[in-house]
């Protein structure tokens, strides 16, 4: 399997393997990486893969990927990765083993309501689907060339967290982990900042997510510091992270079906497109899925595109803060990888419709007057559909789903729930996924239930842990100099 930049040219850039592109991020074009081609899954393998473990089917899936890891070591890495050890925060009466258990809320009207629990793991949020595997195979490929890694990442919330405890005491890598400053929750501020460990470094940003995810470009697309400071990244924007989360989307159709000529839907809460972008790859490869529901919050600059073909990024200013933290983005990194299917993978066009984000904000592929393009028209036979929750829908979402279901789930899932239960089809299950546990954002479940949610054992008090961290402008020749200072390269 090869990959190729979304906006490099096909007669000028030659294919990289996965471990040519696995620590490095953006290519150095600014584009993304995307396989030459999707595999795909024929229906004898989708039929045996409903028997193996979760760690068994992630080797399955990620050796189409990974062609140049032999399959000996990715099958030791996806065991080590998956076990019921590293997810085991699950909710009472779920079974650890199965590390993404599916729960059956209800029927309405003729179809189920399913909730695809993805808050096993060790920061609670469904990042660590990912992360874990992605810290593990960071240090293989470190151990293999002797070299070191540091890694330069943006977080609104939940992929910090999960990146600094995949990576923790991880031999040869640091962590630079940049977030908006006083714009997360108290519990996941809290997870972030008061880890010790001398390799991590949390940066909090005077801005939004998106002046952090602008530096991390910023430092990336400058291939002299990235490469004499050995930068990588763990944001979605890394193939390896989106590709982890592919396995996911298969898990949950195999245990939510009995046979392959049946489809699900998926709804997914959505900021940067990384965890959707999953499943439209699972599409791809042949997964039989209905639609691939797009819920956002207040930021619905991504619902804003599936209504109309209109992409417009908002300004800083612009940009809410609001009780679902982690979707607070308007320029969704991972988009660009849809666009490129979208536009026949033409790299010139994605190149040109990208540069004119930079340079006027968005583009437009509605077909109207003075548009960018047509291929809005396409979109529906991609699957994608879209709708917005706002905080009082997330409230009452909240309200709703204790009351008839009985437990009681975080804000970014209320978004989901609310915009799946839009898109609901008879005799197609539609399958929401969890984002994270309710205990992370525990001010806005007091807010709707007039109660603390439950917290796993080990995190009572961790809000009243002692905080390491540095506050910085959105600067990017300051944010150059710390890394510098404190990479000892």
């Amino acid at each position: 399997m090869q990959y190729v930049s979304t906006r490099a040219n096909p007669a000028q850039s030659a294919p990289q393997s996965f471990s040519d592109i696995l620590l490095g991020g953006l290519a150095s074009d600014g584009g993304l990486f995307l396989p030459t081609s999707y595999p795909q899954v024929s229906d004898a393998e989708l039929t045996a893969w409903r028997l193996l473990s979760y760690a068994e089917l992630a080797f399955e899936i990620l050796k189409k990927f990974a062609t140049d890891i032999p399959e000996a070591d990715l099958r030791a890495l996806t065991a080590k990765t998956y076990t019921a050890a590293v997810y085991k925060n699950v909710r009472a009466g779920e079974d650890p083993a199965e590390i993404t258990p599916l729960r059956v809320l209800g029927f309405e009207g003729d179809a189920g309501l399913v909730l695809q629990s993805l808050s096993n793991g060790p920061t609670l949020a469904f990042k660590d689907m990912a992360m874990q595997l992605l810290g593990n195979l960071f240090e293989y490929a470190l151990a293999k060339t002797g070299d070191q890694l540091n890694i330069f990442g943006a977080t609104s919330g939940d992929t910090g967290s999960a990146a600094e405890y995949a990576m923790r005491g991880k031999q040869g890598i640091r962590v630079f982990m940049l977030s908006p400053h006083q714009k997360m929750s108290a519990f996941q501020t809290a997870q972030m900042f008061s880890l010790q460990d001398p390799n991590i470094f949390n940066i909090a940003v005077e801005g939004v997510f998106d002046d952090c995810q602008d530096m991390v470009k910023a430092v990336s697309n400058d291939l002299d510091f990235k490469a004499r400071h050995k930068i990588g990244t763990v944001n979605s924007i890394n193939w390896a992270r989106v590709v982890a989360q592919v396995v996911y989307y298969f898990r949950g159709y195999l245990k939510a079906t009995l046979f392959n000529d049946q489809k699900v839907s998926f709804c997914v809460p959505s900021g940067n497109f990384g965890n959707i972008c999953a499943g439209h790859i699972a599409r791809q490869m042949g997964l039989p899925i209905d639609k691939l529901v797009v819920a956002t919050n207040e930021n619905d600059v991504l619902d804003e595109f599936f209504r109309t073909g209109i992409y417009r990024v908002r300004k800083s200013a612009e940009t809410y803060h609001t009780s679902s933290p982690s979707m607070d983005i308007s320029k969704a990194s991972n988009f660009e990888r849809f666009i490129y299917d979208l536009v026949g993978k033409d790299s010139a066009r994605v190149k040109a419709l990208f540069q004119k984000v930079e340079t006027a904000g968005g583009f437009d592929l509605s077909g109207g007057p003075g548009s960018d393009g047509d291929e809005f028209k396409l979109v529906a036979q991609y699957g994608f559909v879209s709708g917005k929750s706002t905080h009082a829908d997330r409230l009452a979402t909240i309200r709703d789903v204790r009351q008839r279901y009985g437990i009681t789930i975080d804000t970014h899932t209320a978004d989901g729930i609310k915009v799946a239960r839009e898109h609901m089809r008879n005799g197609v299950p539609m399958i929401v996924l969890e984002t994270a546990l309710a205990a992370k954002f525990n001010e806005t479940i007091r807010e709707a239930l007039g109660e603390d949610a439950e917290r796993p054992a080990g995190f009572e008090n961790i809000e009243a842990l002692p905080q390491r961290f540095t506050v910085m402008r959105p600067d990017v020749a300051e944010m150059k100099a710390f890394i510098a200072a404190n990479t000892g390269l």
